[in-house]
């Protein structure tokens, strides 16, 4: 069964959710990035950094010329299998990239690698060595 909303119905969830009625955008206070990086929100998105927002325009643009076939935001990967109540290690780089010649590309726009992310790294590459991991910073 679905539910059909009228627009002001509508507008009334946004409205309470916080999110946007009718005319603008109503902002929550956003916590800061815990390396000091300046998020910034492109088409209604909200970026981590300014580096990131900037991939992200560019590989819009790539997606208009026609030099990449698409790609997508955020996608997960399962670095380690849970079991039980342990949950299962799980990484999210920024990107996927798909490239004209059928290829993929993982890209993850760092403004430097962390101990964390240098062993995530590790992990993805032994979990994925078909796949490429790009740094791009």
């Amino acid at each position: 069964m679905s539910m059909r909303w009228t627009e002001e119905q509508y507008t009334e969830y946004l409205r309470k959710n916080n999110k946007m009625p009718g005319q603008g955008l109503i902002l929550t206070p956003v916590k800061k990035s815990k390396y000091n990086a300046n998020r910034v929100r492109v088409d209604g998105i909200l970026f981590d950094s300014q580096l990131e927002a900037d991939y992200y325009s560019d590989l819009k643009l790539q997606l208009k010329m026609g030099t990449i076939r698409g790609f997508c935001r955020q996608p997960e990967f399962v670095l380690q299998e849970g079991l039980g109540d342990i949950r299962p290690i799980t990484y999210r780089p920024d990107f996927i990239v798909f490239h004209n010649d059928g290829t993929a590309e993982i890209v993850d726009t760092k403004g430097f690698e962390t101990q964390e992310f240098k062993r995530t790294k590790k992990l993805f590459r032994a979990k994925f060595p078909r796949l490429e991991l790009k740094v791009e910073g």
